[in-house]
């Protein structure tokens, strides 16, 4: 059977190449993916295979039914939605939707799902059971495609006894995969906070209530939150990433916003957490006589690779690829809203090495020159395809 998948994906490897292309040129930003939505039920409607449409807006789910359907399922998913990044990359298939960019590769990981899904709908005859294909939504965007998809039903009818996903991974060459077991990835949250003060003159600051000024203040404090509140040996990041306020160099402004992120991978500490950082910047904000709010947007939770399915996707990676192919991954702040689905059902989430001998396509993910050797997507689709004709077998 891994032969005959090698050579299926070698054989459309083409065709799937040519629908990264054209995704990729096409980008869509999160719970917008209207053409893109479109454009993936007319490749899966090419190949006759079955599914349903406008699950949280723009979702989709198909349907591989093996000759004993209802024994089992296993579901396999893939984001369809871009980032709003300008892309820089001198390709002629790079986007031509301004101003947005398939940057974090979830053109590749649609592409590779359809080229699972069409090597497994040959094999269907083999199979022991139900493949669901989860083309999901807003992977990029609180509160996560994940989580309005599982709403809408897509864990039921039939039920998924476990779930697999990949992701583009620049830190490893192509034709190789990372597994984690256990906790891999951080929850993250995005905090929101305005600080009103009273502007004026920058020459007469007694006059004024400095927002600027405060708001260095709690910035500063805000990061004891982590370094003195939070157990050393919990992983806890808070970062800000947007500061606003001011017109010029000489008018002290009368408010400012902050936006920020705070993820870790203990979930009672991260709602405590939450207390003391809202405190914190009332309470520096108040002895400054500033007005201050703060909202907290809850996003995605701590991402957790169920230990034995991630055993059984490691050892059939080993037989796809070989032993030396299979690495293992580090922990990672970073965080994806498959942990919505790992929270329901056994889910492992494994990353595809995008890289050519490490030295090529390296850029990081999220980032405007973002590319991929694309002899990954064999290694891609292949692998979604074994992991689901060998669960079913």
């Amino acid at each position: 059977m891994i032969d005959r998948i090698k050579t299926k994906a070698e054989e459309i490897f083409p065709e799937i190449q040519a629908i990264r292309h054209y995704i990729h040129a096409h980008p869509e930003l999160s719970f917008k993916e209207y053409h893109t939505a479109e454009f993936v039920i007319e490749k899966l409607a090419d190949k006759g295979i079955k599914y349903e449409k406008g699950i949280a807006g723009t979702g989709i789910v198909a349907l591989i039914e093996g000759r004993n359907p209802s024994k089992k399922c296993i579901a396999l998913r893939s984001e369809l939605d871009a980032l709003p990044i300008p892309e820089a990359n001198e390709v002629p298939y790079r986007s031509l939707n301004e101003g947005i960019m398939h940057a974090c590769g979830h053109d590749v990981h649609t592409s590779c799902l359809l080229g699972a899904a069409y090597i497994l709908h040959e094999m269907r005859d083999e199979l022991e059971g139900t493949v669901k294909l989860i083309f999901q939504p807003g992977e990029e965007k609180n509160p996560g495609g994940a989580s309005l998809m599982i709403e809408a039903g897509v864990l039921e009818n039939p039920k998924p006894e476990a779930i697999f996903a990949l992701h583009v991974y620049p830190h490893l060459p192509s034709g190789t995969v990372g597994f984690r077991s256990g906790q891999y990835m951080a929850s993250t949250d995005e905090i929101y906070i305005t600080i009103e003060g009273k502007g004026g003159h920058a020459a007469l600051p007694h006059l004024t209530i400095d927002p600027i000024a405060i708001a260095a203040q709690v910035i500063t404090g805000l990061q004891q939150v982590v370094s003195r509140k939070c157990n050393p040996l919990i992983p806890c990041v808070l970062s800000f990433g947007k500061i606003a306020g001011g017109f010029t160099t000489n008018v002290i402004p009368d408010k400012v916003e902050i936006e920020g992120t705070f993820r870790t991978m203990d979930e009672n500490w991260r709602y405590k957490a939450h207390d003391l950082l809202k405190e914190l910047v009332h309470d520096t904000c108040k002895a400054y006589r500033a007005k201050a709010s703060v909202e907290i947007s809850v996003g995605y939770p701590a991402l957790f690779n169920e230990p034995a399915l991630t055993t059984f996707a490691e050892s059939k990676a080993i037989d796809y690829l070989g032993v030396e192919n299979v690495k293992l991954l580090n922990l990672r702040m970073t965080a994806d809203d498959f942990s919505f689905y790992s929270q329901h059902i056994p889910g492992c989430y494994f990353r595809l090495g995008t890289s050519t001998n490490n030295e090529e396509y390296t850029t990081p993910v999220h980032n405007a020159h973002f590319n991929i050797d694309e002899n990954a997507m064999k290694t891609g689709m292949g692998m979604m395809a074994w992991l689901g004709a060998s669960s079913l077998k």
